[in-house]
């Protein structure tokens, strides 16, 4: 019987060669997109899944006037573990600021090898107590236990030594403040996916920041320590949290008090950090939960619309098989059994569709990769394989489940006789099927077109500055910083360049450095958090920044080392206008100590961050901060190529021992929205994708429909209809639907965008002309889809359509 089910299914795929194609092409890019979409996911999902005590280990955060910040101060980490039984081990993890790229040297045969890394951190020996990764070289458990020692990633010790045991050979750490001897004690391997997206980890114990970590007693500032803990088995970690409370009173209370700040801690278990937390201050970039959701979503409609098409074509033209289905229950077939059969002849669908989708994935991988920023691979992986298992069967069920129950119910006494009419409600059932696919289709263009119009927005968006033809030059060295005036001299000598300045941070990149600034008829409780930057002179004027009053910095002014500029913002808070604020003095406490500046100038509202964020009040100094930590060049020439070639020629005369870097402040702005890009690109395709698959079924139902009414438009073009009325004829019942699609999506559509705008403090407004050019892009899809089968039925002999009447 079963040799008999495959036979008859392989003649129904053979004899209906176009229902075929477009049935197996359809579900083989559904099941495509559906797999590539999970493979995403997962590897999303798979972060911090790998350490040993996942479900023990926890990051401690804070919340403080509204704002929750994933750092602490320095002693949280050892307190926590004197004071807590419970807590099995802690840990510190530290990003400096300024260190996002760090200088690596290594001397080899009468050379150097030196460059730039990211993504170093400075921990805590017992790092590796906490967090599981396998090594290649050297112990885990004893890794960073000496002072001024090093863990390298595979990927960078192979870089740096090639494929020799580096265990005990020296890396020099170069700083702006100097170079130090490091000495690597362990090399982990690849493959370890985490929130600390770590190239390489410097013990805390060191002869650099370490005397400077060892003096970190205040429980309140210098919020910059990632502290983790790994509690005891069988602690309750709600438990644990609820005494964190008296905890931070005990111990940081005064500390607090003096600052005029309030803070509440709080815990986050570690493998849920990196798709669940955004807070200010993560060590790296974060996934999102939502936009997983939203994917998970986008796959499981897009397999759906796939399916649609075989549920469709299947029960329009139910009428072919109709006689077999009679001539089967008259010799006594049972309605079970044929629908297996139908069942079978779906699953057989969906397996071809799979091998075929196999390729599709095969030739996407390259292009899906560069889509998402990702490596992934569908060999070795046995949880894919168990997902394409499921996901073809699910597929198959999906799209044969109806259709076999639909097939298998007719009434032998009435196909046999020729009385067979297609159910009303089956039609509807169609008409309904392919509103739902054009409805999903819509709201996929919709996001990508508001998308598209949030990041042209961001891309255009008046800063208070002007981050074009701007470029940046790190000084990393103390040689680079000793020559800065030199490096200015030169540079200034190019026509292209307008100007140029230096400063500890520049508009775009994070920056953590900031202070309680209050006025002086206030006290520190009522002090005002203001980030700053400290700057050389003409900062303002190369950057661009408006001023609204008082002045900029200038070498004529002697005294600036106590001046500040703030913007509208802070001026706002600390309750001045931009006028009255010139000349008077703002405090604040450094090391116990009050001290206090003299307000110069007062600037614009400009976005230091990205428009994620509101603006916060900002301020520049000469002083308090490194101001030569970055060389900023503004430009007026478009041939950047001759440009940075002079530029590294000077930079070579006078950093001899540093190599050059630079980067354009535009791009370095733009990372901000990297996720949001990508996020744009991965739609637009998911929105192709949809819009095929959904026409393929379009085009199918459109073939039957005219094969259904060939005599019908025979008679009409005998009685006078022009190619146009029968082309309308054909096209109208689908149109109507493809309304109907429109006004259900277009509301969904607005609901859910606006939903996705909320992430951004400054976004654009969803107006009407978005979802009109929708909804006529739908039209104009539908009609070509539709046109191409009416055209050629409206042009056929009307004597060829009427000769077997």
């Amino acid at each position: 019987m079963i040799r008999n089910y495959f036979k008859i299914a392989l003649r129904n795929l053979v004899k209906n060669k176009v229902y075929t194609g477009i049935n197996i092409f359809g579900l083989a890019l559904g099941l495509a997109t559906c797999l590539l979409i999970i493979l995403y996911i997962s590897d999303e999902y798979s972060v911090d899944k790998h350490h040993q005590y996942g479900n023990r280990i926890f990051r401690i955060a804070s919340e403080s006037n509204g704002e929750t910040w994933a750092g602490t101060a320095g002693p949280y980490a050892q307190g926590l573990k004197n004071d807590f039984p419970e807590v099995e081990a802690a840990t510190r993890i530290l990003k400096f600021p300024g260190f996002e790229d760090m200088l690596l040297k290594t001397e080899g045969n009468r050379s150097v090898n030196q460059f730039y890394e990211p993504n170093g951190f400075y921990a805590d020996s017992t790092v590796f107590e906490i967090f599981s990764y396998d090594f290649k070289y050297g112990k885990a458990e004893n890794a960073l236990n000496q002072p001024n020692t090093i863990v390298l990633s595979e990927t960078l010790a192979s870089k740096m030594f090639g494929n020799e045991n580096p265990l005990g050979k020296t890396v020099r750490i170069g700083l702006y403040f100097g170079d130090f001897n490091y000495t690597v004690s362990g090399v982990f391997k690849n493959g370890h996916k985490s929130h600390i997206d770590a190239h390489f980890f410097l013990s805390m114990q060191n002869t650099d920041l370490g005397p400077w970590v060892s003096n970190q007693k205040n429980w309140s500032g210098n919020n910059i320590f990632h502290t983790y803990i790994k509690l005891r088995d069988g602690s309750d970690a709600k438990t644990f949290e609820s005494k964190l409370p008296q905890f931070l009173s005990r111990n940081g209370g005064a500390d607090l008090k003096a600052m005029g700040v309030t803070k509440q801690l709080f815990i986050q278990s570690v493998p849920d950090i990196y798709l669940t937390s955004d807070l200010d201050g993560e060590i790296s970039p974060n996934g999102s939960m939502i936009y997983l959701y939203i994917f998970g979503m986008i796959a499981a409609l897009l397999l759906l619309i796939a399916c649609i098409n075989f549920m469709n074509l299947s029960t329009a033209r139910s009428e072919k098989r109709a006689k077999e289905v009679g001539v089967r229950k008259a010799m006594g077939a049972f309605k079970m059994s044929l629908v297996y059969q139908f069942l079978g002849e779906s699953m057989a669908m969906s397996v071809l569709a799979l091998f075929l989708s196999l390729l599709f994935i095969q030739l996407s991988l390259p292009f899906f990769n560069d889509l998402t920023g990702k490596n992934l691979t569908i060999s070795n992986n046995l949880n894919f394989i168990g997902w394409i298992v499921g996901i073809t069967l699910l597929t198959g069920l999906l799209s044969g489940i109806y259709p076999a129950f639909y097939l298998s119910s007719f009434r032998p006494v009435s196909v046999l006789k020729g009385r067979f009419v297609n159910n009303i409600s089956a039609s509807l059932l169609r008409k309904g099927l392919v509103v739902f696919q054009f409805t999903i289709s819509i709201i996929l263009i919709l996001g990508a077109v508001v998308i598209w119009k949030q990041l042209s927005f961001l891309q255009t968006q008046n800063l208070g500055f002007n981050k074009n033809q701007k470029i940046i030059i790190p000084l990393k060295t103390p040689q680079s910083q000793n020559n800065f005036t030199a490096l200015k001299e030169e540079v200034e000598r190019n026509s292209g360049v307008v100007s140029t300045s230096g400063g500890s941070a520049y508009p775009g990149m994070a920056n953590v450095e900031d202070l309680l600034f209050y006025p002086e008829s206030k006290s520190v409780n009522e002090a005002v958090d203001i980030h700053f930057a400290a700057v050389e002179n003409d900062y303002t004027e190369t950057l661009g920044f408006k001023m609204i009053s008082g002045r900029t910095f200038s070498k004529q002014f002697t005294a600036d080392s106590n001046s500040i500029i703030l913007n509208e913002a802070a001026v706002k808070e600390l309750g001045f206008d931009p006028q009255n604020a010139l000349g008077k003095k703002v405090y604040y406490e450094l090391q116990n100590v009050r001290k206090s500046m003299v307000v110069v100038g007062v600037v614009k509202n400009f976005n230091f961050e990205s428009l994620h964020n509101e603006i916060k009040p900002y301020g520049f100094t000469t002083t308090i901060a490194n101001k030569h930590q970055y060389f900023i060049t503004n430009l007026k020439s478009e041939d950047y190529t001759k440009l940075l070639a002079t530029f590294q020629e000077s930079w070579k005369r006078l950093n001899p021992d540093t190599p050059f870097a630079y980067s354009f402040l535009d791009q370095d702005f733009q990372k901000n929205y990297e996720k949001e890009q990508r996020t744009s690109h991965i739609v637009i395709y998911f929105t192709f994708i949809a819009i095929v698959i959904a026409c393929l079924g379009l085009f199918g139902l459109t073939i039957f429909s005219a094969e259904q009414r060939t005599k019908e438009i025979g008679i009409r073009k005998v009685l006078g209809a022009s190619v146009t009325n029968i082309i309308g004829l054909l096209s109208k019942e689908f149109l109507v639907l493809i309304f109907f699609a429109i006004l259900i999506a277009t509301p969904l559509a607005w609901l859910g965008m606006n939903r996705w705008l909320q992430d951004f403090a400054y976004k654009v407004n969803i107006e009407w002309w978005v979802f009109a050019l929708t909804g006529l892009l739908a039209i104009a899809i539908a009609l070509f889809t539709v046109s191409f089968q009416s055209i050629k039925t409206a042009l056929m002999d009307p004597v060829k359509s009427l000769k077997n009447e």
